[in-house]
């Protein structure tokens, strides 16, 4: 009852006339930072900052929290469309981009928009019922236990590739040597660098997804003699009911991940994004179509990406503690306006927690407004001839990591990446495990240096630790029925080599 009292106290907040249009304003710019290569929630909240001195607390709030939800949606539509992703809609590229392949851009479109507002829903439920609790769950783990669950992450990397499984633990390991380049962040040694003062920082994630996935397709398509637009002049919006009811199950799964994996430091819509895949190609009835444009591959990631943007403020406004770069930057506009993020945070400016939170529904039925009339214009792309649409793709391809750290280096280090993810096409490697290795390598390093100095060098915390013992029984599982897995499609594709060879002999012999 309580709680319904409260929900009610924060649709007042936000129903008022001038939070409604700061939060439509704020969908609405999300939305087209999305679309934008390279520019993501990060450097438009920064630009956006100043300009909340002058605005009341709730509104600003209000705006800053519409853009960092409304660009999880915008990012999906350039990974589906033209294979242009975002950190956080990497996974988006694998059957999204298939779809689009196949003619059915519009599907995908409305799958993401109807799986987003499923995992916003769902992630508001767990934010206003759970948030003080769910709040005290990060302090739980430890850096044994997040080592741990890192490690998870790569032995999961079979789920993300639908390849073979020695291609994706080859690839896997590229990028976690990718994400070594750099400075040590404990000995301040410079790692892998060759000598070049912009690799100090290490490589961008911006310039080997762009580069990878983006400018790696335009070559394959621009190596094809007979390059045609995915567009044949009939839209497919609405998914028939059989494709709806295979929408709701991958939508749910991926909204409880992408709440759980929002509260944890480090995880996040990038990491909620290949955990959702992961459990689809696991779980899901058709997940051996998965991979090669099925409409799950679509729907779990963009609910695991919508939940984690939303319950990432539960570690913000329960603990004060931010996850990530955004929540930072979240965090920055709170002290400015005079509030202090935190246990008391609920009870001190409950119209500040309660309206955020009821605009946050609000903002995703605007979301929805704003994006499903439009996938008819997004898919008007199409029509644009070639010649003219890879230029204007590998123009903003530039743009948008130019616009990271305004330097002509990262440009170069995506072409060069463009041609590496050119001769994993054509090697038939895929690039997601790559990332996903980039992603995970450094917080595995970091997190499993923390243990060993809390531990002074005993690999024991990892067992004495309730989570991090739980996790790598998990992974001792994982291991062994994917080692049998392994040796099981090897059996078949043995005998299946042989009844062929068998027939050809006989049919020699005839």
């Amino acid at each position: 009852m309580e709680l319904l009292h409260n929900l009610a106290f924060g649709f007042e907040q936000a129903l008022t006339l001038q939070n409604l249009l700061y939060c439509a304003l704020g969908c609405t710019v999300g939305t087209l930072i999305g679309l934008l290569p390279g520019l993501g929630p990060l450097s438009t909240i920064s630009l956006l900052l100043p300009l909340t001195y002058s605005i009341p607390a709730g509104g600003a709030f209000i705006m800053l929290a519409g853009i960092y939800y409304g660009a999880q949606y915008g990012d999906s539509v350039s990974a589906i469309t033209m294979k242009i992703p975002h950190a956080s809609s990497i996974v988006a590229c694998i059957d999204g981009y298939q779809m689009t392949l196949k003619g059915k851009t519009g599907l995908a479109l409305f799958t993401a928009g109807i799986s987003s507002f499923i995992g916003g829903t769902v992630a508001i439920i767990v934010l206003a019922t759970m948030a003080p609790m769910l709040g005290e769950v990060g302090f739980l783990f430890g850096p044994a236990d997040y080592c741990a669950l890192m490690l998870l992450g790569f032995f999961c990397v079979s789920f993300v590739s639908s390849g073979s499984l020695l291609n994706g633990l080859a690839m896997a390991m590229i990028g976690v040597l990718l994400g070594m380049i750099g400075t040590d962040v404990n000995s301040g040694t410079a790692r892998y660098t060759m000598n070049l003062p912009f690799l100090m920082d290490g490589v961008g994630l911006i310039s080997i997804a762009l580069g990878c996935f983006g400018i790696a397709e335009v070559v394959k398509n621009l190596d094809n003699k007979n390059v045609l637009t995915p567009f044949n002049g009939k839209i497919k919006l609405m998914p028939t009911w059989p494709e709806f009811k295979r929408i709701i199950p991958s939508a749910l799964r991926g909204s409880v991940i992408g709440s759980i994996l929002g509260i944890l430091p480090g995880g996040g819509p990038t990491i909620a994004q290949f955990a959702a895949y992961a459990a689809d190609k696991r779980f899901s009835k058709y997940k051996h179509e998965i991979g090669t444009g099925c409409i799950e591959g679509v729907a779990g990631q963009a609910a695991a990406d919508e939940a984690a943007a939303r319950t990432s403020f539960i570690p913000l406004m329960a603990i004060g503690i931010p996850e990530n770069a955004v929540m930072a930057l979240m965090m920055a506009a709170f002290i400015v306006k005079g509030i202090q993020p935190g246990p008391n945070m609920i009870a001190s400016h409950p119209d500040l927690f309660w309206g955020l939170v009821a605009s946050m529904w609000i903002g995703n039925c605007f979301l929805v407004i704003l994006n499903v009339p439009l996938v008819r214009y997004w898919l008007s792309v199409f029509k644009i001839p070639y010649v003219v649409l890879f230029p204007a793709i590998l123009f903003f391809c530039c743009i948008g990591t130019y616009s990271i750290n305004n330097s002509l280096d990262d440009i170069y280090t995506t072409a060069v990446f463009g041609l590496i993810g050119y001769l994993f096409l054509r090697l038939d490697m895929e690039a997601a495990p790559l990332m996903l290795g980039f992603i995970l390598g450094p917080m595995l390093e970091e997190n499993f240096r923390r243990a060993m100095l809390l531990s002074r060098g005993e690999f024991g915390i990892f067992f004495h630790r309730p989570i991090s013992a739980t996790l790598l029984t998990v992974i001792a599982i994982v291991v062994v029925w994917q080692t049998l897995a392994f040796f099981r499609a090897a059996k078949k594709k043995r005998l299946v080599a042989q009844t062929a060879s068998m027939r050809n002999d006989s049919s020699v012999a005839v």
